[in-house]
C-alpha cells in the first residue's frame, strides 16, 4: 500500500489509514506525484488539449446530449470519477479544464439540454466529481445538490425510473453528501442523509428482493453500478460506521480478505459474470480498468481498509 508505483494509493494510506497531516513531508511528496507517475499519468496523457477525452466538441444536439457522457465507462465523466478519486483538483490546470466543460456543456441553467434533464445517476456523479475537485460552492454545483434533495423518494432512497420506489442502486446521491466536508453540508442536506442511510440499513446495504449476484462483486472504477463495498464506504463516510445493522455487510467484506490481507478486484464491471443482467453498451466498449480484474487490488484494499478503520473507530 505504500509503494510508490501508484502515488495515489500511498497517498490515501498515508493521511487515511495512518493519520499523517497533509503538511508531512511524506504526504506531500506522494501528492505531488499522482499526476505524473500511475494511473492518473496513464488517463491524463490521452486528454484532448480543451479537457475532454470525446474526438472532438459536440456538433449537434445529439451529440451535446451525450458529450463527457457517451460511450459509457470510457468518456471523460468516467475518467474524471476516476481522477477525483485519486484525489487531484482544479490545482490542477487539467482538471480546470474538466469543470470548464461540465460547466460549459452540463451546467448552463438556461438551455434546455442540461444534466438537470437527467437522472440521480448522472446529477450524483457531477455533483461527486465537481466537488471533490474543488467546486463545492460554486451556486451550479450546489443547484445540483438541491435537485438531489427534491429527487429523494418518501422511502428515503433514489431511483433512475421516475415515479418508482427508491433501490440500492440509486446510491450516487448518497456519494455525493459523502463527498461535502460536514460543515458545508445544509440542514435539509443532512436531513436527507439520515433518510438515505435508513434506506440503506434498513436493507442492510443489499437485502433488495431476491439476492443480486452482481452486488457482491466488488468492482472499480464505481461508475453506476452498485456493490456491497460501495455502500459501506459512503454509508461509514456519513457517519453510521457504528450502526449494528452494517454486521451482515461487515461479515461479507471480511470474509472476502485474503490470506495476505488483501482483497481481489472481482470485475472492473460487476455486470460482467454470473448473475448479470449487462448494459448493452459494455458489449460494445470496454470498461475503463485500472487493475486486472480477479487479482489482489491496491484500491479495493484501500477503499476495504478505510471502511474498517472507521468502523473501529466508531466503535
Amino acid at each position: 500500500m505504500l509503494e510508490e508505483d501508484q502515488p495515489s494509493v500511498r497517498y490515501h494510506t498515508l493521511v487515511d489509514l495512518l493519520e499523517r497531516k497533509e503538511d508531512d513531508p511524506e504526504v506531500r511528496k506522494a501528492y505531488s506525484k499522482i499526476p505524473r507517475i500511475g494511473w492518473a499519468r496513464d488517463i491524463l496523457r490521452l486528454q484532448k488539449p480543451k479537457g475532454f477525452w470525446e474526438p472532438h466538441e459536440p456538433t449537434n444536439v445529439r451529440d451535446w446530449m451525450n458529450f463527457l457522457r457517451v460511450p459509457e465507462y470510457v468518456a471523460t465523466t468516467w475518467r474524471a470519477l476516476v481522477l477525483s478519486d485519486l484525489g487531484l483538483t482544479a490545482r490542477d490546470p487539467r482538471i480546470r479544464k474538466i469543470a470548464d466543460r461540465f460547466f460549459e456543456y452540463k451546467l448552463q441553467l438556461g438551455t434546455m439540454i442540461n444534466i438537470f434533464t437527467e437522472e440521480v445517476c448522472a446529477v450524483g456523479n457531477a455533483a461527486r466529481l465537481l466537488t471533490r475537485f474543488g467546486y463545492g460552492d460554486d451556486y451550479r454545483v450546489r443547484k445540483l445538490y438541491d435537485w438531489m434533495l427534491e429527487d429523494q423518494r418518501e422511502d428515503g432512497g433514489w431511483n433512475c425510473s421516475q415515479g418508482t420506489p427508491g433501490t440500492l442502486d440509486g446510491w450516487e446521491a448518497m456519494a455525493a453528501f459523502a463527498s461535502l466536508p460536514k460543515s458545508k453540508r445544509s440542514g435539509k442536506i443532512e436531513q436527507a442523509i439520515s433518510r438515505g442511510a435508513e434506506f440503506y440499513l434498513e436493507r442492510r446495504l443489499f437485502q433488495e428482493g431476491r439476492k443480486y449476484v452482481p452486488w457482491f462483486r466488488f468492482h472499480y472504477p464505481n461508475h453506476i453500478y452498485y456493490d456491497i463495498l460501495v455502500g459501506l464506504d459512503f454509508i461509514t463516510k456519513l457517519g453510521f460506521a457504528d450502526d449494528p445493522r452494517l454486521e451482515p455487510a461487515l461479515k461479507i467484506l471480511k470474509d472476502k480478505r485474503r490470506a495476505d490481507g488483501t482483497w481481489l478486484l472481482d470485475r472492473a464491471h460487476p455486470d460482467l459474470g454470473p448473475g448479470e443482467t449487462i448494459h448493452l453498451s459494455v458489449k460494445k466498449v470496454k470498461p475503463l480498468e485500472l487493475e486486472v480484474p480477479g487479482k489482489p487490488s491496491k484500491w479495493i484494499t484501500l477503499t476495504a481498509l478505510r471502511v474498517l478503520k472507521r468502523v473501529e473507530d466508531a466503535n
